[in-house]
């Protein structure tokens, strides 16, 4: 496993030396490493990045919000690290956004497509980041003893422990931060752009040829029958499967059968 400073403002890690180039973006409140189990199975039959995207991870901060902005980062250091090989692109959530944003606007890079239960649509009202958002800024680092105590805070937030979990990997303790703690994710800014993030930018780009698969969890409501149209008409060659027993963290919620559907699309 290599991993890389920020470059072009991406952090970013890879693993594996030969067989397809693959990239995985993950969505907001995540960083790469939210993939190292599928990435670490791939690895031996593949190459794969794992980038942490601006205001995330290791990655650089940003004073606003932008698909565009964020899928030309993401094309400059596929170029770098690429060699001028494309790549398969899996992204989730506002990672799958950014995947298609860069599909459509760079497609000279994107050999496949995955995009992980999201739409090109606007996905506002079925958020519940702003409720997160919330339950994270209550967490008083100035007090805070511990990731038990700031579980408990934010219990009163977010019932789900899996997702206090997740959204807890961003709380870090250094010398840089209130009581040695300090979010790792932009939060005020994320906070601030929750609208932007939710959108769907108009392009004006042709659609992309390539071949993509839209994978959607059955329990989730970020893919819809009606949103078909407007995949269809960016993605003529989309391809939807559904997974069973899943909601909108689907690689977390089935890994097994992720995994294993991440392996036909790359033909390993």
């Amino acid at each position: 496993m290599n991993a890389d400073a920020p470059r072009h403002g991406l952090f970013s890690t890879q693993l594996g030396t030969t067989g397809p180039r693959v990239v995985f973006l993950h969505g907001l409140f995540g960083h790469g490493r939210n993939w190292n189990t599928v990435a670490k199975a791939l690895a031996e039959s593949a190459r794969v990045t794992l980038i942490d995207l601006p205001n995330h991870g290791r990655s650089e901060w940003t004073d606003h919000f932008s698909y565009p902005e964020m899928a030309g980062q993401v094309a400059e250091l596929l170029k770098v690290q690429g060699d001028g090989d494309r790549y398969v692109v899996v992204g989730h959530s506002m990672g799958g956004k950014v995947a298609m944003t860069l599909a459509l606007l760079r497609a000279d890079l994107v050999e496949r497509l995955c995009v992980v239960d999201v739409s090109p649509v606007p996905t506002r009202e079925f958020s519940d980041f702003e409720t997160f958002i919330r339950g994270m800024h209550a967490i008083d680092l100035e007090t805070l003893t511990g990731r038990r105590d700031a579980d408990t805070q934010l219990a009163g937030y977010v019932s789900d422990p899996n997702i206090r979990g997740f959204l807890l990997q961003n709380l870090r303790r250094d010398n840089r931060g209130a009581n040695g703690w300090r979010w790792q994710v932009n939060l005020e800014m994320l906070g601030d752009h929750l609208d932007e993030m939710g959108d769907w930018p108009d392009l004006h780009a042709k659609p992309y040829e390539g071949r993509v698969l839209w994978l959607a969890g059955d329990e989730s409501p970020y893919i819809q029958p009606e949103y078909a149209a407007a995949m269809r008409a960016l993605f003529p060659r989309v391809q939807l499967v559904k997974i069973k027993e899943a909601g909108h963290w689907v690689h977390s919620e089935q890994p097994e059968v992720f995994l294993a559907i991440m392996r036909r699309f790359l033909r390993l």
